[in-house]
């Protein structure tokens, strides 16, 4: 039997899955966890928010991992829809304009709601009431997911609100710089040592101590999950990954799908219409 614990039909993911993979295995296990927990002193409709939030992240995960920072390749994306590893209705809401936040396909449909209305959750700040301002929708516990200026970043107020793409890309670019300052660090250690320096003073960890409190914000990846862990430094670097979309422009992670690249009909038709310029330059 197929030791494939996505598909069990296939014999291995495709190249580049494994960069998802601990991601992915983490919601899955939090999932898992949610819903044996019990119900007791919680709401009917609040015991299945966890289930909306984690869909909504997991499918956000691999969607802002292909379109906005072009870490994965077709392959993958297309493995991880195959598989069901994402939402695919909510995915297709995202490519449309005022639709890129979408909590939940439900919360817009007009037949789970009085008067064929949508859920509140879809009213901009703007334009609520005061009294409707800290409101959120009873099945997904969502505080606001319409789009433009002026809306709450984390649309569940909770880690399952953060954006784990940026948050993994910002963790990566963290390590990264962390290791080429030591580099250079131990590279001028040992041209000071090869010319008769270093006095007494000197400590074999003189120069990471300045690094220490950024470690703890920003890496490595934590134990217990993947979110961000209340970094604060890390959250800030996430956000701004995620406003500016592409972080350092990284390559593709088992990009050997130019066969897929020619297929324009489906990456055009795929491709978010607010991101339609970005991605052809």
């Amino acid at each position: 039997m197929s030791t494939n614990r996505w598909d069990p039909k296939a014999k291995k993911p495709p190249k580049g899955f494994a960069y998802l993979a601990p991601v992915l295995s983490s919601l899955e296990n939090e999932l898992r966890d949610k819903v044996r927990e019990s119900n007791a002193n919680k709401r009917n409709t609040e015991s299945m928010w966890p289930v909306h939030q984690i869909n909504w992240q997991r499918s956000r995960y691999v969607y802002d991992m292909y379109y906005t920072h072009r870490r994965i390749s077709k392959r993958v994306y297309d493995y991880c829809v195959r598989n069901r590893l994402v939402d695919p209705a909510l995915i297709a809401k995202w490519k449309k304009t005022g639709y890129e936040r979408l909590c939940s396909t439900y919360v817009i449909n007009s037949n789970n709601y009085k008067f064929g209305t949508t859920s509140i959750c879809r009213v901009p700040l703007r334009d609520r009431s005061p009294e409707q301002l800290l409101a959120m929708d009873p099945t997904t516990g969502c505080r606001g997911c319409a789009s433009g200026v002026g809306q709450p970043r984390n649309i569940f107020g909770n880690k399952y609100g953060q954006n784990l793409a940026a948050v993994q890309i910002a963790r990566e670019m963290r390590m990264e710089e962390l290791e080429q300052r030591r580099g250079v660090e131990a590279a001028r250690k040992g041209w000071g040592e090869g010319e008769g320096g270093g006095g007494e003073g000197d400590s074999e960890t003189e120069g990471d101590d300045d690094n220490d409190d950024d470690d703890d914000e920003f890496g490595p990846t934590p134990a217990g999950g993947v979110w961000a862990k209340d970094g604060s430094k890390l959250e800030s670097e996430s956000e701004r990954l995620a406003e500016g979309g592409g972080g350092d422009g990284g390559g593709v992670i088992g990009g050997d799908d130019d066969e897929d690249d020619d297929d324009n009909d489906d990456d055009n038709e795929d491709a978010p219409r607010h991101q339609s310029k970005k991605l052809k330059t």
